[in-house]
């Protein structure tokens, strides 16, 4: 079964091929409800809808990009456009309509931005300030809102429950059932009258509503959980100024007219308008296709909605929002089209459908075999050709007996279950502070067998501080000067200290609304910020003192940033670069002294620096350069800046404490098998006493091999310190966030930025694939169980024991509330002492085939030693006496899955009520199995062919439930 399912049903986490996707649905046979069963898979005809729409943005945007290349060539030339605003833009107060301002950004339309004043001449007709941004007053946004829209894409409505009714309905062997049911109503009135007729066909009706029901509830309920968890994942803010302030506002607030902040990493929350900025880099694949990165300025000026900012910063205009621009429309035919499913959704589908053949060929060799066997008894006494409405309705309920294994032998509900263990645990990992983005993450990180995390803010606290510098080759305690460092300083380096501080920063200090001194920007920025206040700076006052030329933000291929300013003494220009201590100090041949003066740095003064440096990371402190260097042979902005012939001006060491716990969750982690990576941008040294305090470096491995194992260190020239890490070395790993930059790409979004959180999520992965297997190992047993029975039964005596009503109560307790009962358990601390399973790994494994084996065959045993032996034992006789030892065999199995469903809360452990409290969904489910379980015995026998039973059968058949507890747990101590 492995290697057929390994081959036929095995797709990739993410990214799988459209052939892969067709290939499991083309193969997929026995589906007895096709919009249950394929409900949380994607739409790919949606998605070939998608992907035709990408390529039509990509040739409107290529034509609208040379269009406009073209019109600044002509631009002076060009008639005044024709355009009219319309009156109720007019009388709200505005100068231009939200399908003139979509049309421009969208069409690249230099000629209608030029007629409309250009970007500034924009502003002034939304009524925006380009430095204010909009006013907060409610009833003004309100308006704006009325008249330009807002910045949300169309979604598909919230299903009713009663949608879920229909559905459930659309289940092909209910539709026949009820086909039988109505067929038996009708004969059965005829022959025997009201009510005594329709007994039977009532008792069928009944239990598929009841089975419709249920299920309608269970997949309505697991629909409002993914809608929640929805909403959740759409929680993402942007910087933006309103009213003068700066501020986090949600991306679905924005409004034509704000002013947005955007950075390295940010995804382009609207269509816009560049306003300032330096080195925009834009990449426009996520809506066009088009690989090629596009340069964002003065000149072209055009901000796309779902593009990302790949290189550099800039502030924005918002112009057009929500379902106005292409990204909303397409956004709204990718979320038809749905999220890829996940490998063991595949997986049990392929299992769905193996079983599923086997037991539509056990349904037709049943029904065969009770209709030959009545017809031999006909034959036999010359009745062939003479048939009673009696024997019409027994036929009816061997065909829907037989259809009634196919309901039971059809593990519809396989796949199901992995939705609704996936929901439950991602709607619990929300409360542990992890955001799973898409489902298949869940089941990855129980596979994983890496975790290369990041150092900043998810090992450690994210809170900086400079707490060691060497200003002037002096090197000082910073944490325990504070301000009279200031002192210690030369007039004339504190200046150049003050200067490179506040102007080369991707940071600002501002005032918020509460009028309190607020610092914006990277922990790096805010600690250098910090300082730099510390020291007697004033941010507004340096930032308005000097004319900023050029900015190369900070990237990691170049490790540092750069700054280039106009002095106010003279127009003369300076650059100022601040980076990785190493990569600075290399650019470097002179340095400011203890007296502020500038002079050579020779070999000495190198060699003093490098051990100050290493000297600050061996203490854990990620070090920073800071040099300058007067550009006295002009500089043209289009040029680099220098990347040598700096003098350096300090360097500075920077705490960021190891959060509190990670260095326990490593080493649970390496008890698990998983193997923690650190990657990390910081000096070797500090990456590796960093490493040592997170307990991701011990004495217990090999030195030679820990620095290229265990901690990643990327270098300013691009490459690592450690080997590339291929796919056969990490196992499975899954993309997950603790940064803002990573929101939109991440599968799992860490919310406390806390590595612990991390294990947490791969704990309760484990948990959802172990909880997958228990509920197969259930379901399976139960299956092979009625189906050995039903068939042998037929096949030996000419009669089913087990009735169509009773059938579908059985596969409700399977299916349904199976799910419901072992698919939800919560993970424990044992999960993370087993090793992680591979993604080829056996799913069903020799312990859950042992199990499953053996528990069928005790449960067959006592149901073929009850049809044996029953009467006699229980001294039943009389017309009802067969009536009255098939419902003591439907009561014993059915008490034997009760039992059987509380020793699968474990597959390899003795102990099954463990824990068994803070399940509180499975305790419901088994009393309500046993509740109802009694009201039809004693109370709905004329519906589920069933009679009262005594108090000694009712003990018996608990007692034969409960002896499959034992036998479980002898079971397990089977090796395998």
């Amino acid at each position: 079964m492995e290697s057929y399912l390994n081959q036929n049903f095995d797709v990739k986490a993410k990214h799988s091929s459209e052939e892969a996707l067709e290939k499991w649905r083309n193969l997929c046979g026995v589906v007895k409800n096709p919009k249950r069963r394929f409900r949380f898979t994607a739409n790919l005809s949606k998605r070939y809808e998608a992907a035709a729409m990408r390529r039509t943005n990509q040739e409107k945007l290529r034509i609208a990009v040379l269009v406009s290349k073209a019109a600044f060539q002509f631009i002076s030339g060009v008639a005044p456009s024709d355009y009219t605003v319309p009156e109720e833009v007019k009388a709200a107060g505005f100068d231009i309509c939200a399908d003139e301002l979509g049309s421009i950004v969208e069409s690249h339309d230099v000629k209608k931005l030029k007629f409309h004043g250009g970007v500034d001449g924009l502003a002034g007709k939304l009524k925006a300030s380009p430095t204010e941004g909009l006013s907060t007053d409610a009833a003004h946004l309100s308006q704006r809102q009325d008249l330009f829209g807002i910045n949300k894409f169309a979604e598909s409505e919230l299903k009713s429950f009663w949608v879920f009714v229909w559905e459930a309905l659309q289940d092909m062997t209910l539709m026949i059932l009820g086909v039988c049911a109505f067929v038996s109503l009708i004969v059965g009135i005829a022959t025997e009258g009201w009510p005594k007729g329709s007994h039977d066909g009532l008792g069928i009706v009944a239990s598929i509503l009841l089975v419709v029901f249920v299920t309608a509830t269970s997949d309505y309920r697991q629909s409002l959980q993914f809608r929640d968890l929805d909403k959740e994942k759409k929680k993402i803010t942007v910087q933006v100024t309103r009213s003068g302030f700066r501020q986090k506002l949600s991306i679905y607030d924005l409004l034509p007219g704000d002013i947005v902040h955007l950075a390295i990493g940010d995804q382009v929350p609207a269509d816009g308008l560049f306003l300032s900025g330096f080195s925009v880099v834009i990449d426009e694949s996520s809506l066009t296709g088009e690989s090629e990165p596009v340069m964002v300025n003065a000149q072209n000026p055009f901000l796309l909605s779902g593009t990302k900012v790949q290189d550099g910063s800039c502030k924005m205009l918002i112009t057009t929002v929500g379902m106005r621009t292409q990204w909303g429309k397409l956004m709204a035919t990718l979320t038809e089209g749905g999220d890829d499913e996940t490998p063991l959704q595949v997986k049990l589908n392929g299992v769905a459908t193996i079983i599923g053949k086997i037991g539509l060929f056990f349904a037709v060799v049943t029904f065969a075999v009770l209709v030959q066997g009545m017809f031999m008894r006909k034959l036999s006494t010359g009745t062939h050709w003479i048939w009673s409405g009696d024997e019409a309705l027994e036929l009816l309920e061997y065909f829907a007996i037989a259809v009634t294994i196919v309901v039971v032998a059809v593990p519809e509900g396989l796949p199901l279950a992995v939705t609704l263990s996936l929901a439950f645990a991602m709607k619990k990992m929300m409360n542990d502070k992890a955001l799973v983005r898409h489902l298949a993450a869940c089941e990855t990180m129980g596979s994983a067998t890496t975790i290369c995390s990041d150092k900043t803010g998810t090992l450690t606290t994210n809170h900086m501080t400079v707490v060691k510098s060497c200003i002037c080759m002096n090197v000082q305690d910073v944490a325990n000067k504070g301000s009279s460092l200031q002192s210690e300083i030369p007039e004339s380096a504190l200046k150049l200290l003050i200067q490179s501080i506040f102007n080369n920063t991707g940071g600002e200090v501002v005032v918020n609304k509460h009028g309190k001194t607020e610092i914006l920007g990277t922990p790096t920025e805010t600690a250098i910020l910090e300082l730099g206040l510390s020291l007697g700076g004033k941010f507004q006052e340096e930032r308005k003192s000097y004319k900023v030329i050029k900015v190369e933000p900070f990237n990691s291929t170049k490790k540092r940033m750069g700054v280039v300013i106009e002095l106010p003494e003279g127009g003369s220009l300076r650059a100022h670069t601040k980076g990785a201590s190493e990569i600075v100090l290399a650019a470097c041949d002179k340095v400011v002294n203890s007296s502020g003066e500038v002079v050579p740095l020779d070999e000495e003064s190198i060699k003093y620096l490098n051990v100050t440096i290493n000297e600050f990371a061996n203490e854990a402190l990620r070090t920073l350069c800071l040099a300058y260097m007067d550009l006295e042979n002009g500089f043209s902005p289009d040029e680099a800046i220098p990347a040598s012939g700096f003098t350096c001006v300090g360097i500075v060491g920077i705490k960021d404490p190891v959060r509190a716990g990670v260095k326990e969750s490593v080493e649970l982690c390496r008890r698990a098998g998983i193997t923690v990576r650190m990657v990390t941008g910081d000096n070797i040294n500090t990456a590796k006493a960093i490493a040592r305090e997170c307990g991701i470096l011990t004495d217990d491995v090999k030195q030679l091999r820990t620095t290229f194992d265990e901690v990643v260190a990327v270098t300013g020239d691009g490459t690592n310190d450690a080997p590339a890490l291929h796919e056969a070395d990490i196992g499975l790993a899954m993309g997950i966030a603790g940064t803002e930059v990573a929101k939109e790409s991440a599968d799992v979004i860490i919310l406390d930025d806390n590595f612990s959180t991390i294990v947490t999520v791969a704990k309760w992965g484990r948990s959802v694939y172990i909880n997958i297997q228990k509920f197969v190992q259930f379901q399976l047993t139960v299956n092979v169980v009625a189906l050995i029975v039903n068939f042998s039964s037929a096949c030996l005596t000419g009669d089913a024991p087990l009735t169509a009503v009773q059938l579908l109560w059985v596969n409700m307790i399977m299916d349904t509330l199976g799910a419901l009962a072992l698919a939800t358990e919560p993970p424990n601390n044992e999960l993370m002492k087993r090793l992680p399973v591979g993604r080829r790994g056996n799913f069903i494994t020799n312990a859950m085939w042992r199990n499953i084996l053996g528990q069928s065959v005790y449960q067959f045993i006592v149901i073929w030693f009850l049809q044996a032996k029953g009467k006699s034992m229980f001294g039943l006789d009389g017309p009802d006496s067969t009536l009255m030892l098939n419902t003591l065999i439907f009561n014993c199995f059915v008490f034997c899955q009760v039992f059987n469903e509380i020793s699968s809360r474990e597959m390899e452990e003795i102990d099954v009520f463990k824990g068994i409290l803070d399940n509180y969904v499975f305790v419901v489910v088994i009393g309500a199995t046993v509740f109802f379980q009694i009201i039809i015995i004693e109370f709905l026998g004329t519906f589920a062919s069933t009679t009262p039973l005594t108090i000694v059968q009712w003990i018996f058949s608990i007692i034969i439930g409960f002896l499959g507890m034992p036998i479980a747990a002898g079971l397990k101590m089977i090796p395998v």
